[in-house]
């Protein structure tokens, strides 16, 4: 499997929908998707690996087929977005919380759904920001020296 395309990830009804590349039939590609859920393990496709079982020939084809799988199978709707402040780093995913006036994430690396954040909590988006950017800066910077 091809990195997460987390720069086209799309928040649908309190899910992520994440393309990616699955492969390539002759010289097309052919996309899948994954999901991050608002429940998180509670709902049946919190980290779901294309649900749908159906693929697609560009990564707004699959965000599609992912919309109308959710529309008709999710175990739950949320009008809310809490996918909204999320940034795409070094190919990882950040996922910014607000709660209580204290900030803090969840960091998705590129090839595959596991949160590998620090539980820590910052008092602002901007603090929370910088230190991810900075740990993640630090961390290319060592795989470039060896």
């Amino acid at each position: 499997m091809s990195h997460l395309l987390y720069e086209n990830s799309v928040s649908y009804k309190g899910y992520l929908i994440i393309p990616f590349v699955f492969g390539k039939a002759d010289q097309y590609e052919i996309y899948s998707y994954k999901l991050l859920s608002e429940v998180g393990r509670k709902s049946q496709f919190h980290k779901a690996d294309n649900p749908a079982k159906i693929y697609g020939n560009s990564t707004s084809n699959i965000v599609e087929i992912a919309k109308e799988h959710i529309d008709q199978n999710a175990d739950f709707v949320s009008q809310r977005d809490i996918f909204q402040s999320r940034y795409v780093y070094r190919k990882n995913l950040i996922i910014l919380f607000h709660e209580n006036d204290k900030y803090f994430y969840d960091h998705y690396p590129p090839e595959l759904l596991n949160n590998i954040a620090a539980p820590r909590l910052f008092k602002s988006e901007y603090e929370c920001l910088k230190w991810i950017k900075q740990g993640l800066d630090s961390q290319h910077m060592g795989q470039r020296a060896m």
